[in-house]
């Protein structure tokens, strides 16, 4: 049994982080000791764990959910894992582009003060304050 400042040491995150994954419903409470306590098992930090390695790859508490509907009932066909995963790369790559194009803005405004002057004579600062 752990207390919940062990299970978040083990699994490397913050007590109000589980605590959260708790008020979510993506981990199930744990018993209470005599003192109230909250006692965690073993399989809360499997659980944990996956939470993490899902939000690790940018995962929403959504598509997290629906996964831990699949880990829990693994007799179910992976078939709609399968398409969770494709509509999230799908989200991965409109964000990387978005970003790139963010990168290209950002190159373009720095380009446009190379030099030190004054913050009056300074391109970065007149560029961030006329309208795209």
């Amino acid at each position: 049994m752990l207390r919940i400042g062990e299970l978040a040491k083990r699994a490397d995150c913050q007590v109000q982080t589980i605590r959260f994954y708790e008020a979510e419903g993506l981990l199930q409470e744990p018993a209470r000791s005599e003192g109230n306590f909250r006692l965690y098992e073993e399989h809360h930090l499997e659980r944990l764990l996956f939470i993490r390695r899902c939000r690790s790859r940018d995962m929403t508490l959504d598509e997290i959910r629906n996964l831990l509907t699949f880990r829990d009932r693994p007799e179910l066909d992976c078939g709609e894992v399968n398409e969770l995963v494709d509509a999230h790369i799908v989200q991965v790559r409109s964000k990387i582009r978005e970003l790139k194009a963010l990168e290209q803005q950002l190159i373009e405004l720095r380009h446009s003060c190379d030099t030190v002057r004054s913050a009056k004579e300074c391109g970065i600062l007149h560029g961030l304050a006329q309208a795209l």
